[in-house]
């Protein structure tokens, strides 16, 4: 493998044979309405003419100071867009240009109108009501405040009795990839992965396929839930290559749990983390995610690549979900791990500047002038 990651990226994503209309991705479960907002310091005049907290740190000051006491903080909407975890990065994989059902939480009995356009292009079957996110963003972060009480009744029953059980095992059996997303923020996410563990995936077909798995910040989760989450995903290496992406925070917690340390937040020790909790879950691959780049372990070994900072960011809500399309966009072209990676900052690194997703030519063209 070239030391010049970049270089041998362009040239895999590039080739005649990197051919991604001949595969096909099932994603889902969840579905919410993203309000991206600001949090207001100070107000100048009427509209859009205030000052925005900068930072997290210094809302995070101004909530702290108000205890024993109270405090009032003016949210100014920018836009309501779709999200969720599975919405995103199925958005993000279509913009590269990968054939794809969705199946999730965008409106019962009625797909709602901001999912429109996306449903349409999955082909998208609904099992309930998008929850909603207020994401508060800063320049060092930010801060989600979801409402998601409709992924309650996201369940296998509802999965199977919505797609029907003949149809579900043939989404299945033609899947390339199966991406099983937003974990934290689906509270039946484990009974689902039994249910397909046991009802589904035995009756298919021995193929080669992909399971990725996120977990979308399990802080809130008891422990034994998220180690049992993680038991079930560990589950799927049975039928494919199971593939669990975490950002840094999400790789502490994981680690945490399986009582695995986790090293320095460096390069080399990020990587050594990868390895550590691949190597407790038995599963194909572990991707970790900080903010100035990325790291993976998978059998053949562990790597490291810097991502393309942005002092500025146009969004950060969805950046994750764009790295881990991009991942695994790369992986259904057959890309050794560090292009995988590579892909993944590159989309990501698009996405926060453009607010949108690439398309196979301008993430060609990003990398190109990166």
């Amino acid at each position: 493998m070239p030391t010049d990651f970049k270089a041998a990226t362009l040239d895999g994503l590039s080739r005649p044979g990197a051919d991604l209309q001949s595969k096909f991705v099932l994603v889902g479960f969840d579905g919410f309405i993203d309000r991206i907002m600001h949090a207001v310091r100070e107000r100048h005049g009427f509209g859009d003419n205030f000052v925005p907290f900068d930072t997290l740190k210094a809302f995070g000051e101004r909530i702290l100071a108000a205890s024993g006491k109270s405090t009032n903080v003016e949210l100014f909407l920018l836009r309501e867009q779709l999200g969720g975890n599975g919405p995103l990065m199925a958005r993000a994989m279509l913009a590269a240009g990968v054939p794809m059902r969705y199946v999730g939480a965008l409106g019962r009995p009625a797909i709602h109108p901001i999912f429109a356009d996306f449903a349409q292009k999955t082909a998208a079957l609904s099992l309930a009501n998008p929850g909603i996110t207020h994401c508060l963003e800063f320049s060092d972060g930010k801060l989600m405040l979801g409402e998601p009480a409709s992924m309650e009744e996201l369940t296998y029953a509802r999965l199977v009795e919505t797609v029907g059980e003949a149809a579900l095992l043939d989404l299945l059996r033609q899947s390339d990839l199966i991406a099983l997303v937003n974990w934290t923020q689906t509270p039946r996410m484990t009974e689902i992965f039994n249910g397909l563990l046991e009802q589904a995936l035995p009756k298919l077909p021995v193929r080669p396929r992909r399971f990725f798995f996120d977990l979308a910040d399990p802080a809130k989760r008891l422990r034994d839930e998220l180690r049992d989450g993680l038991a079930a995903m560990s589950k799927f290496q049975k039928f494919g290559d199971a593939i669990l992406g975490l950002n840094l925070s999400e790789g502490q917690q994981t680690a945490a749990v399986l009582g695995v340390p986790f090293m320095d937040v460096t390069p080399e020790g990020i990587r050594q983390s990868a390895a550590a909790i691949r190597e407790k879950l038995g599963i194909n691959t572990v991707v970790i995610h900080p903010l100035d780049g990325a790291a993976c372990a998978t059998p053949d070994g562990t790597w490291w690549v810097d991502g393309p900072h942005c002092e500025k960011p146009a969004i950060t809500t969805g950046g994750g979900d764009n790295f881990n399309a991009g991942y695994m966009t790369a992986h259904l072209l057959g890309l050794p791990p560090p292009c995988c990676l590579t892909t993944a900052v590159s989309v990501s690194g698009f996405y926060v500047r453009n607010a949108h997703s690439p398309s196979l030519a301008e993430l060609i063209q990003f990398l190109k002038e990166w």
